[in-house]
């Protein structure tokens, strides 16, 4: 299985590229910076494996939801690199890649993934790991206050910006369900990758014309009146 995954909807941009069960990941911080930044990282992870994009299985990248600008950048180049490529893409929730970062970095297998969506709002989901790199979604993503926030019956280790932004909003509506938290996790490439590699063997691939985004708010933020 050889696949390449972009991710850029936060501040942070990142590539990884699976390669026969090798993972290699490139990761820079710099917000505004992702359309510049993201072809060059594909570029010199594909030179350093010494490949192509025509050798490649698929593509993949967090299709959102996310930071409008960032989730735009990634759905606009893994398009253009897979039609070009004719390769097949796998869109990933961006809430799916943070709760598989939960469970790598703390070894938890049921996570509720919520990331600051600004405007007083979370993006957030509940996901149960099933098996390594393959997680089962409990409650639909979705936009809300963080006050609406539920989490299903049992307990919940707490995942992503949504818990620095919101922490007392969510500690308190969330109670004993809520079983420990890291609000520094962040969608990351090599999550994407991973999660993908699965999707993809059970037939979740689209053709680059079926690539879209995932934004849950139908609104953007506009210019303020002079």
């Amino acid at each position: 299985m050889k696949l390449l995954a972009l991710e850029t909807s936060t501040d942070q941009c990142s590539v990884a590229l699976l390669a026969d069960g090798e993972l290699h990941e490139r990761t820079k911080t710099a917000a505004h910076a992702h359309a510049e930044l993201v072809l060059p990282m594909v570029e010199t992870l594909l030179a350093e494996a010494g490949l192509s994009l025509q050798q490649l299985d698929a593509l993949a990248f967090g299709r959102g939801p996310g930071a409008f600008t960032g989730v735009r950048v990634a759905t606009a180049v893994v398009q253009g690199l897979a039609f070009g490529a004719e390769r097949p893409v796998v869109p990933v929730s961006d809430l799916m890649a943070v709760a598989a970062g939960a469970h790598r970095e703390h070894g938890v297998h049921r996570v509720l993934a919520c990331l600051d969506a600004r405007l007083q709002e979370v993006y957030w989901c509940a996901y149960e790991v099933t098996a390594p790199d393959q997680l089962r979604e409990c409650v639909a993503e979705q936009l809300s206050g963080a006050q609406q926030v539920q989490a299903p019956a049992g307990r919940w280790f707490g995942a992503g910006s949504g818990f620095a932004a919101y922490r007392s909003q969510l500690q308190h509506r969330l109670g004993e369900n809520l079983d420990g938290e890291d609000a520094t996790l962040r969608p990351a490439a090599r999550d994407i990758a991973l999660l993908a590699a699965h999707l993809f063997a059970e037939g979740h691939a689209v053709s680059a014309e079926a690539v879209l985004p995932v934004y849950l708010r139908e609104r953007v933020a506009t210019p303020k009146a002079l």
